[in-house]
């Protein structure tokens, strides 16, 4: 089976500029390979500047490598023509760790969802809207909700707005960087079971970006552990999840109490199951 997003050899270095002198490059990537394929949900795992944030830049295009290749279906992103460019946008959507700075608070709600709308499809206003208020019933709000702005909502209600502008073309894959770790312990719990009814919902793909093991072991099938620009192991989240290299283990040893179970989670899914010894 054809993965329907992969890295093979993936580097990535920055100069820093300087008046005085020339700066080495510095590597923040270097050499990493991966795939995820159609339907599957896989967890990259790393502590803050592990490169788990660099490599989502280059999956999503915002950045070309410096080496190596990531590919959509096969094809490579840096030869994709335009029609093939606007595929990929509207097939991966990303959504951020910050809802407040990913939501212009100039925008009611509303034009927020229908930003991809806009962009990446024919639809016209009247279908827009209709589309707008099945989004934001999808994930727990309602359509009066479309008239207000980012202040007038909770930061919770907010990251739920960024999730529904981020199903609105039906992507096959969702990108989700650090995306409730600004929430607290039970709005996270929430938005964790709407994430998890939305993949089962229209089966998409699923890479969540995080430093959190208790959230990867709710939402993720597959965990690649990252430190220092390299995945150092990769391997299935079971019920006895058991991480080997050395910075997977630091992880697992400062793993914070379970999540609240949300509604409709199910027995067995908190993360009292992960062994942390």
């Amino acid at each position: 089976m054809t993965a329907l997003l992969s890295a093979e050899g993936l580097c990535k270095s920055y100069t820093r500029r300087s008046l005085i002198r020339a700066q080495a490059p510095r590597e923040v990537l270097g050499g990493v390979s991966i795939a995820v394929a159609p339907g599957e949900s896989l967890a990259v795992l790393g502590r803050s500047g592990s490169g788990k944030s660099t490599l989502m830049r280059l999956l999503m295009g915002l950045e070309k490598p410096s080496a190596g290749r990531v590919s959509f279906r096969g094809q490579d992103l840096q030869h994709l023509d335009a029609a093939g460019t606007r595929n990929f946008r509207a097939s991966v959507q990303m959504v951020f760790q910050d809802s407040i700075g990913a939501a212009n608070p100039r925008f009611r709600l509303g034009d927020i969802v229908a930003e991809p709308l806009r962009h990446l499809t024919a639809l016209d206003k009247r279908a827009r809207t209709a589309r707008v208020a099945e989004l934001l019933a999808s994930v727990g709000l309602c359509p009066e909700d479309a008239r207000k702005h980012p202040s007038q909502v909770s930061g919770g209600q907010l990251q739920r707005v960024c999730i529904a502008r981020a199903l609105a073309t039906d992507p096959a894959l969702l990108v989700l960087d650090e995306a409730v770790s600004n929430l607290d312990i039970l709005l996270q719990g929430q938005i964790i079971d709407l994430i998890r009814s939305l993949r089962t919902q229209r089966g998409m793909a699923l890479v969540f970006i995080t430093h959190d093991l208790r959230l990867v072991r709710l939402l993720c099938e597959r965990v690649a552990v990252m430190d220092a620009g390299r995945i150092l192991e990769t391997g299935p989240v079971d019920r006895r999840l058991q991480l080997q290299s050395r910075a997977g283990r630091a992880l697992q040893d400062a793993i914070l109490p379970a999540l609240p179970k949300a509604k409709g989670m199910h027995a067995g899914a908190g993360l009292e199951d992960v062994n942390v010894g």
